[in-house]
């Protein structure tokens, strides 16, 4: 009896030094359903053994972890345990240029990590815990294919090693190193996203003894790389809990990747890690389908050449939009040089007076400086009278300049207020306030019923004669006008005149000596020169309309 109980106590033993022994070694040659706990979007795909941390979803994470936990530090003596792992793994971006935020090869305290969110945090960590400020007892290789600035990242393609953060400890952009056939190495840069078509194998040694984790990269199926890609010290015993899972997390944020686990092998307590037979591991689905489904394939002629039609009907829509587009851009387009600067605030674009004037539909004027249009300003609401000066103008560039520089600064009750301006493909626009009653000589020379009475003409001199006063006495510099006639008189609802179209004005300091102008009877010279034309032109001797000379009698 004595040694039957011996007998038994040894079995006992002995089975529990086999469970302890597979629980710090294990392979997976593929997975089945059942053999990692999975969280998230995390699945085992049972008809092909692959682990699916995500797919296609944004905004999701996924883990894949060892159902038992693991103890990483000596129970006695309180040491970090080496361990040595290798895994095959593909990430699958929807779209070329667009994927999520890589996957993660983790220690972690539980299956289901608390608090955890997807994205840049990479389904291990969130915005209290991402920047080591807390104790979240996680230790991981990342494998980033996302560039983020909050974390230092080296680029949008990198390894690192985070301890209790996702700002690395050491990091550097994805590669290896490989015998270069002259008898040196060489070093390649490798990218995380081949997807199917370029799953890459990560072999990481952790020595307890020194506390040197080492991480290794390369394409399945090249030789291991004898030297690693990212080393650093991590002290084991202080950053992972006393029961540690051990597995995978990827994540996926705005844009989205497949990530996938296609074997594993793992290590705990000294030796590396049992090697990966790469010909038994399953198949990514970017890998093809079986020979069976090949053949029940319908035939391609249809499918190409609808494929090929929408890709017309595209290229054409395309095209269209585009040439929209150009036409567009070159009907709004604007001109600007470093004069107008000084101006900037007046300037207003082409586009709000394109729609201000309903299209530049509502013509109320033209003449030899080109039309004038009625519009109301859709900001504000203000009606404005829109000058756009025609190409063949007597007005051209330097009146135009001439008339920003005087009228964009004159503020009088009795001038013509310019509110904006706009330069387009070689037209001209100024913007004003709106005279509802026209010009003068409108009223002068138009239909006898807008004849005007003696006491109107006198109220129109006086505003005139207010503004011209302004204009040389009462200004910084005296303006000169130089084109004062019935024209260029607006009237307002209360048919008060007001001074317009400064496109001919000159500017002199006061105590200057202005140019004379001769000023022109309908029937001859005048016989002695003026000082200044506008100082006559209020008392009515320009003689191109004669009605000014008609008021001056009337005074």
């Amino acid at each position: 009896m004595i040694a039957l109980a011996a007998l038994t106590s040894l079995l006992l033993l002995l089975l529990q030094a086999q469970d302890a022994a597979g629980a710090n070694e294990f392979v997976y040659a593929g997975f089945a359903v059942g053999s990692v706990a999975t969280t998230g979007a995390a699945a085992v795909l049972a008809s092909s053994g692959l682990l699916r941390l995500t797919n296609d979803t944004k905004e999701a994470f996924g883990h894949g972890f060892h159902p038992a936990p693991l103890r990483f530090r000596d129970a006695a003596t309180g040491a970090p345990i080496s361990f040595s792992t290798t895994f095959v793994v593909a990430i699958a971006p929807r779209y070329p240029d667009a994927h999520g935020h890589g996957i993660a090869f983790a220690l972690a305290p539980s299956i289901v990590v608390p608090g955890a969110v997807a994205g840049m945090y990479l389904g291990l960590f969130n915005t209290s815990d991402s920047l080591g400020n807390g104790t979240s007892l996680i230790v991981a290789v990342e494998l980033d294919t996302a560039m983020d600035a909050e974390f230092d990242d080296a680029d949008e393609n990198h390894v690192g090693i985070d301890v209790n953060g996702l700002r690395s400890v050491s990091s550097t952009p994805a590669g290896y190193w490989h015998d270069d056939g002259f008898g040196g190495t060489k070093f390649d840069n490798i990218s995380l996203t081949g997807g199917g078509d370029a799953p890459l194998q990560v072999w990481i040694e952790y020595d307890g003894e020194s506390s040197r984790l080492e991480v290794t990269v390369s394409p399945a199926g090249a030789p291991r790389p004898a030297v690693p890609l990212v080393s650093c010290n991590v002290n084991l015993s202080r950053a992972v809990a006393d029961d540690t899972y051990v597995g995978f997390s990827a994540a996926n944020g705005a844009a989205a990747s497949s990530h996938y686990v296609l074997g594993w092998s793992f290590r705990l307590g000294g030796g590396r890690a049992q090697d990966l037979d790469l010909s038994k591991l399953p198949r990514l689905p970017s890998s093809g389908s079986s020979p069976s489904s090949k053949r029940t394939m319908p035939p391609l002629l249809l499918p190409m050449t609808l494929l090929v039609l929408v890709v017309v009907i595209l290229l054409l829509a395309s095209a269209a939009v585009a040439a929209l587009v150009v036409r567009r851009r070159r009907q709004f387009a604007e001109e600007e040089e470093d004069w107008e600067v000084e101006y900037g605030p007046h300037r207003i674009s082409y586009k709000d007076l394109h729609d201000a004037t309903n299209g530049f539909r509502d013509l109320i004027g033209a003449g030899g400086f080109g039309r004038v249009y009625h519009g109301v300003l859709p900001r504000s609401g203000a009606e404005v009278a829109v000058k756009v000066v025609s190409h063949g103008s007597r007005q051209g560039l330097q009146e135009f300049v001439s008339e920003i520089v005087s009228m964009s600064r004159l503020r009088h009750r009795n001038l013509v207020q310019l509110l904006h301006y706009c330069r387009r493909r070689g037209e001209l626009l100024l913007v004003y306030d709106y005279m509802p009653n026209g010009s003068l000589d409108q009223h002068l020379f138009g239909h006898p019923s807008s004849e005007l009475s003696w006491e109107q003409r006198a109220k129109i001199v006086r505003g005139v004669a207010a503004g011209l006063l302004y204009l040389h006495e009462g200004w910084e510099q005296v303006v000169v006008h130089r084109d004062i006639k019935s024209g260029n008189v607006l009237l307002d609802a209360d048919m008060n005149g007001k001074l317009s179209d400064f496109g001919l004005a000159r500017l002199y300091d006061h105590g200057g000596d202005p140019q004379t102008t001769r000023v022109t009877w309908l029937d001859g010279q005048l016989p002695y020169n003026c000082p200044r034309t506008d100082t006559l032109a209020f008392l009515g001797v320009r003689v191109e309309d004669a009605l000014m000379l008609q008021l001056s009698w009337m005074i």
